[in-house]
Parts: C-alpha cells; structure tokens; sequence
C-alpha cells in the first residue's frame, strides 16, 4: 500500500514533520510505501502562488507540468494520505490552504473521492487550536469527498479527530502515541480502499 503524507509547515524539519514522522514509522512497520510531499516546495513551483480562479472550470493553467501537478497525481493514485499543518491564527498554514485552494480540478475529476485521509497538527500550546486546525483540514478533505479517518484503533480506544501535539514534539509523548495510533488506522482504512477500488 502507498500511502502519501503531506508536510503543510513551511518548517520542513519542524515540529509537524517530527509529528509525521512518528506516523510514517508506524506505516513503515505495516510495510507500507512511503512517499513525502513538501507543500512550501510544490506550491513554489505553480506559476502563481495562490489560486485566483481564472478559469471555470479550472483549467491548472497555473500548474500545469510542474511539482504540484505530479502531487496532485500521486495523491489519486495513493490508499491513503495523511495531512499535517502547523497552528497560524488557528487554522492551517497559508501553504497548506494554497494547496488545497489549487485542487478544483481534482474535484471536478472525482480524483480523491472516497480517499481515506487523516490529520496531524501542532501548536506553541496544550490548547493552540489543534483541533480548530484539525477542523479546517476536514472540511477541505470533505469537499474532496475523502473518507476521514480519526486517531482511533482497535488495540487501543475510539480516539479523536486526528493527532495533535504540542511544541517541542520530541517531548509530546501522548502526541507522539496519537500519531502511532493514526497510522494504524489510516492502514485499516487504505486496505479497505484497496479492496473496494479492487487493486491487489
């Protein structure tokens, strides 16, 4: 199974990173197919940074042929994905709704419909508004159609909305366990996907 997982910090080594991390090692031990993408970098590579919706239905006259196209590909042709965003002003980075903001074509194509996909955030504090961020990402994922998958597993208890940390994540262990425990789930659910969309 491959399953993407999508750096929205403009902090590649940074707190969401090490949060994602803790996520990919848990998908790793599944044996699954890793696969990094870097926000800052993809949207640096369109031609214009932030969607103005010139065209309806879009066009991707914007990113057409660049690294941000080639993502958008790789995410629809995934089991799974798994977003991460750093706390600014209480929602995602301007990096990561860019991001999603240049997804109208995906969406008309039906591209990520069904995708199983989770989240990750982290904050300066306890209560920084992960959760308001967490909240953010949902409803981006759902107008995509994806399926939301939350932190909860079988081997350990129902969970949340996804897997949230406070800084300095290195010494977050409960948010560190959260993001293990996210991963076994987004496996669950990606061999679901697998089987219902028929892949081997």
């Amino acid at each position: 199974m491959k399953i993407i997982i999508v750096n929205g910090s403009p902090n590649q080594q940074g707190n969401t990173a090490k949060l994602l991390q803790a996520s990919v090692e848990e998908l790793e031990k599944a044996h699954c197919s890793v696969q990094w993408l870097q926000v800052p970098e993809l949207i640096a590579s369109a031609r214009h940074p932030f969607c103005t919706a010139c065209s309806n239905p879009c066009s991707a006259v914007c990113y057409a042929g660049t690294a941000l196209e080639q993502a958008f590909q790789d995410i629809s042709k995934a089991d799974a994905v798994i977003f991460g965003s750093p706390v600014y002003f209480g929602t995602v980075s301007a990096q990561l709704k860019a991001f999603f903001d240049k997804t109208r074509k995906i969406r008309s194509q039906k591209a990520w419909l069904a995708l199983p996909g989770a989240v990750v955030t982290t904050g300066a504090s306890r209560f920084g508004g992960q959760e308001t961020t967490t909240r953010a990402l949902h409803d981006m994922m759902l107008v995509q159609g994806m399926t939301i998958v939350g932190d909860g597993h079988i081997d350990h208890d129902c969970g949340h909305f996804g897997a949230s940390a406070q800084r300095p994540v290195d010494q977050d262990q409960d948010g560190l366990l959260r993001a293990k425990i996210l991963a076994k789930r987004i496996v669950d659910s990606a061999r679901l996907y697998r089987q219902e969309k028929g892949k081997s």
